[in-house]
């Protein structure tokens, strides 16, 4: 079993084996001509079921073999240019790259002893990054899982720098197009949901700042402590943008933590033409980047900004065995002082290699693209009588809903984009998210390929119209029978 140990020994083993994984990899995204399969859990489900994990094939040829069948054959590719779904993001090849190479090497950035070269460049990286922010020189940050996780660790400095010891007292406002973990955090940190107060947006889809205004003024009538503002840079379901400026003025105003939640939006930073929708974000006292979305990095790779270090001592706990206090005085960097993970993934190198492969520019200039391309889909949507588009984008997401010629009901309006949806899922020939706003049922492109054009679009909506139809129609049959 040695023989399968990464070592000096099986140096020309490992070439091999991940040699032929790259190949076969390779040759399944030269070959893919469809974003899924169309697959279902009966059919993926009895082939994993069936592998006896406790009979090893021994082989990593016959490991890759099996593999195709119980995973790559069915997986949803990301990279073709009709997956519209979720945000997630065709990867850039500097970043699978370092993705190999920080598995093989498998550094542990949460002390110094563990990574040292992967520490400071991990640094330097959250250095680079707050800097693209505007923060100065006493800012700081630290790499996470995902925004969700960005998020929380964010209201948990929120919740130790407020006014107060009453959890009871505290309040997070957010837009009522926030991401979910805000509230999720809040039950996490003791305060529970109802800690979190709904703020309106308006036609696009941006929050309210009178309305926020309002709510922190009868807040601090009521007695309780606005705890932070969380501003989001890039709703999941519109990608639209909170006034960041405005609400800043606001949070100095009452008190509160400016959070900005830019896991989306992001890419932003380094927009060649667009940087200027992200004016603001320099007064937040933090700010979560999902590099994994409009960074075009594999996931994961994320991050929190913080415009005072100081205020990551929040997450600082010391332990004799790993981080003890006479390292700090040392001057020691260790990255779990700043972290709420203590074992943790290189991540940053993929962002390192990035960079320097490709520079900002050119990753801002992926994102500008879906961008632009956003813009045409609305345009298509807006000039086609078959849909009803919610709102012209600011990134790269469109919520639409489809609508038929005959008049129907709303609900059965939103059975049949429930029932396109699902058609064109199962038959693997685009992937399309969906969601609800004003209680209705749309359906939701999000464009982060840049290999995706105008033309794909104009199919999948013609896929969408084709599949409502043929609901419509089969329920019309069945009602007159």
């Amino acid at each position: 079993m040695r023989s399968h140990l990464l070592n000096d020994t099986t140096a020309e083993s490992y070439r091999r084996s991940v040699t032929e994984g790259v190949e076969r990899v390779a040759s399944k995204l030269a070959a893919t001509r469809r974003p899924f399969t169309g697959a279902g859990v009966e059919d993926i489900a009895p082939l994993i079921d069936r592998v006896d994990l406790d009979r090893p094939l021994g082989d990593t040829s016959a490991v890759l073999d099996e593999l195709e069948d119980v995973y790559l054959r069915d997986a949803v590719y990301f990279h073709h240019p009709r997956y519209l779904g979720h945000l997630n993001c065709p990867v850039v090849i500097p970043a699978v790259l370092g993705e190999a190479v920080l598995s093989a090497v498998n550094s542990s950035l949460d002390t110094w002893d563990q990574s040292a070269g992967g520490t400071l460049i991990e640094r330097r990286l959250i250095d680079w990054t707050a800097g693209r922010v505007g923060y100065g020189p006493a800012a700081d940050g630290v790499f996470t899982s995902g925004g969700s996780q960005s998020n929380l660790q964010a209201l948990l400095l929120a919740r130790e720098e407020a006014k107060t010891e009453d959890l009871a007292k505290l309040r997070i406002f957010s837009s009522e197009c926030s991401h979910f973990s805000v509230q999720k955090s809040a039950q996490l940190l003791g305060l529970g949901r109802s800690a979190v107060v709904s703020i309106p947006c308006d036609h696009d889809k941006r929050m309210q700042t009178v309305a926020l205004a309002r709510a922190l003024e009868r807040c601090a009538a009521e007695g309780n402590v606005p705890m932070a503002v969380v501003a989001t840079a890039g709703t999941t379901d519109f990608g639209s943008l909170d006034p960041l400026p405005e609400i800043a003025e606001l949070c100095e105003r009452y008190g509160a933590w400016f959070h900005v939640d830019a896991a989306y939006g992001c890419g932003l930073l380094v927009s060649p033409t667009r940087r200027h929708l992200l004016n603001g974000i320099e007064h937040a006292d933090s700010v979560t980047v999902d590099y994994h979305k409009s960074f075009f990095q594999p996931v994961s790779s994320s991050a929190i900004l913080v415009k005072d270090g100081s205020t990551l001592r929040h997450a600082t706990y010391h332990a004799d065995y790993l981080n003890p206090r006479r390292a700090a005085e040392e001057r020691i960097p260790n990255q779990v002082d700043k972290s709420l993970q203590t074992t943790r993934r290189f991540d940053a190198l993929k962002l390192w290699m990035t960079l320097r492969t490709m520079g900002a520019d050119g990753i801002g200039s992926l994102f500008d693209e879906v961008c632009d391309l956003a813009v045409q889909g609305w345009r298509l949507l807006a000039a086609d009588p078959r849909y009803d588009v919610v709102v012209e984008p600011t990134l790269s997401t469109l919520v639409f809903r489809y609508i038929p010629d005959a008049v129907t009901s709303p609900a059965e309006i939103d059975r049949a984009n429930l029932y396109a949806r699902k058609a064109l899922f199962a038959s693997g020939e685009a992937v399309v998210a969906g969601t609800k706003t004003g209680g209705r049922q749309y359906l939701k492109f999000t464009l982060l390929n840049p290999e995706t054009t105008a033309g794909d679009i104009a199919a999948v909506l013609d896929l969408i119209a084709g599949h409502a139809e043929q609901y419509l129609g089969e329920n019309l049959v069945h009602a007159a029978s």
